[in-house]
C-alpha cells in the first residue's frame, strides 16, 4: 500500500511539476529551453543528461568584449574587457572599473596583491608589456604599487645591450600565483634563440613575492612542439587559488599551460608542466608522460589526445579534492572538462550505471542555430572555478557565464 500511495503521489505532483516548468525553464519551444535540454549537444551519444553542468542565471553582462574572469581570495569577481579591469561582487553587480591599458589578464595572491597583464607607453621607447601590481583594490582605494615592464623585468636582459628591436611585438599572456605568493608569468614573442644566453621570448618567468625575477621555466621548448614546449602560450594555472584556507592548498610548483600557437604541428595544446626541486640542481620542469595513459575502460576521451583542441585560450585547475582541469578553446567556441588524470569528464555518481568519466563538456552552435544560447560561446576566452562554480568569460556575447555540476545542487 506504502508503495501504491507514492504512485499516486507521483502521478498528482507529476502536472503540478510541468505547470512550473516554464516559469523556470521557459515555453517549451523556447530555444534557451532546448539548449538546456539539449546540453549534450556536443555528443549525444555519451547521455549527458544523467550528469551535467546546469547554467545559474543571471549571467554577468554590460562587457565589453571580455577576455579573462577571476574569482579572487578576497571574494571578488575580477573581469577584464576593452574598459579595463572591471571589479564585480558575487552578485555580477558592477563595483568600479580601472582602465588598465591592454589588460588581457589578472590574478590574486594570498595576500590579496593583484597583477593584470597589459601595456605601458613609454616615450621615446614605445610601447612595452607590462605587469601592474595594485593593492586595495576592493576597497575602492586602489594603488598601482609597482609595474614590470618587459624587458627590464627579465633578469637576462635588463642592461641597455641586451634590449632588442623585437621588444613591441612581446606580449604577457597569463598570470598564475603560488601559495608562498611567487608569480608565474607566461611570455611570447619573436626573439627564440636558444643558444643564446638571453632568454628566449617564448617562456615562463619566475617571480618572487617583492617582484624580483628569480628565474625562469628552463628547459621548455619556445622553438619546436613536445610535451613540455612553449609556443604561443595563452595561459598558466598553478594548483594553488582561492578560496582562502588554513590548510590545504597546494604548496606544488608544478603547473598547465595552453598553447594558442598557429602552429599546426602542435600535437597537444594542454600541457601539464612537473616541476621539482633538486638539492643540486634546483628547480626542474618536466614534462608529464603519465597524461599518455589512455586507459578506455575508465574514459573515451583524453586531455593528451593528437590535436585535441584548434585554439584553447585558458585553463584553470580546481583547487578543491576533486582537481578538475577546466579550458576554453575559441576554435571549437567549447569548455572542457577533465580529471588531473587527463580524463575528459567528471566522476559518475554513486550507484550510477555509468563506469566511465560521464562526458559533460559543451559549447558550439546551439538549439537554434545560433552561439548565444547557455550552452554555446562566441569566442570564449577566460575560464575559473570557485566554490564548484565555472564561469566563462564569453568574449563576442559581451558576458561572464555561471555554471554548476547538477550533482553539486544538493
Amino acid at each position: 500500500m506504502k508503495n501504491l500511495n507514492k504512485i499516486y503521489l507521483v502521478v498528482f505532483l507529476f502536472p503540478l511539476f510541468l505547470s512550473g516548468c516554464s516559469a523556470i525553464f521557459g515555453e517549451k519551444n523556447d530555444p534557451q529551453t532546448n539548449q538546456i535540454f539539449q546540453q549534450g549537444a556536443i555528443d549525444p551519444s555519451l547521455v549527458p543528461t544523467a550528469v551535467g553542468y546546469v547554467p545559474i542565471f543571471p549571467f554577468f553582462t554590460n562587457f565589453s568584449h571580455p577576455i579573462d574572469v577571476y574569482v579572487g581570495y578576497d571574494e571578488m569577481v575580477y573581469v577584464i574587457d576593452d574598459n579595463g579591469l572591471n571589479i564585480l561582487d558575487q552578485k555580477g553587480t558592477h563595483n568600479a572599473i580601472i582602465p588598465i591599458p591592454g589588460a588581457t589578464d589578472v590574478i590574486q595572491d594570498r595576500a590579496l596583491n593583484l597583477y593584470v597583464a597589459g601595456r605601458v607607453n613609454i616615450p621615446s621607447v614605445g610601447n612595452r608589456a607590462a605587469i601592474y601590481h595594485l593593492i586595495n583594490v576592493a576597497t575602492g582605494n586602489y594603488q598601482i604599487v609597482d609595474t614590470l615592464i618587459h624587458p627590464l623585468c627579465d633578469d637576462s636582459r635588463s642592461s641597455t645591450g641586451n634590449r632588442g628591436v623585437d621588444d613591441e611585438a612581446v606580449q604577457f599572456t597569463g598570470l598564475a600565483t603560488l601559495a608562498d605568493n611567487s608569480l608565474y608569468v607566461t611570455r611570447t614573442g619573436p626573439r627564440n634563440d636558444i643558444n643564446s644566453f638571453i632568454r628566449p621570448d617564448n617562456a615562463v618567468l619566475v617571480y618572487d613575492p617583492q617582484g624580483n625575477n628569480t628565474g625562469y621555466a628552463l628547459g621548455l621548448n619556445p622553438v619546436s612542439s613536445s610535451l613540455k614546449s612553449v609556443l604561443g602560450v595563452s595561459s598558466i594555472a598553478s594548483l594553488a587559488a582561492p578560496p582562502q584556507r588554513v590548510n590545504g592548498i597546494s604548496t606544488s610548483p608544478s603547473f598547465i599551460i595552453t598553447q594558442a600557437s598557429a602552429d599546426p604541428t602542435i600535437e597537444y595544446r594542454t600541457l601539464f608542466i612537473s616541476v621539482t626541486n633538486d638539492p643540486d640542481l634546483g628547480l626542474i620542469y618536466s614534462e608529464y608522460p603519465q597524461l599518455l595513459n589512455f586507459d578506455h575502460t575508465k574514459a573515451d576521451r583524453f586531455l593528451y589526445s593528437s590535436f585535441r583542441f584548434k585554439k584553447p585560450e585558458d585553463c584553470y585547475i580546481a583547487p578543491d579534492n576533486l582537481g578538475y582541469y577546466f579550458v576554453v578553446d575559441s576554435g571549437t567556441d567549447s569548455l572542457y572538462v577533465f580529471t588531473n588524470q587527463g580524463f575528459e569528464g567528471v566522476n559518475p555518481p554513486a550507484n550510477s550505471i555509468f563506469k566511465k568519466q560521464v562526458i559533460v563538456s559543451f559549447g558550439g552552435p546551439g538549439a537554434d542555430g545560433t552561439s548565444s544560447g547557455p550552452f554555446s560561446f562566441n569566442d570564449p576566452s577566460g575560464v575559473c572555478y570557485n566554490r564548484k562554480m565555472i564561469y566563462v568569460a564569453d568574449k563576442n556575447n559581451n558576458r561572464i557565464c555561471r555554471y554548476k555540476l547538477n550533482t553539486d545542487m544538493q
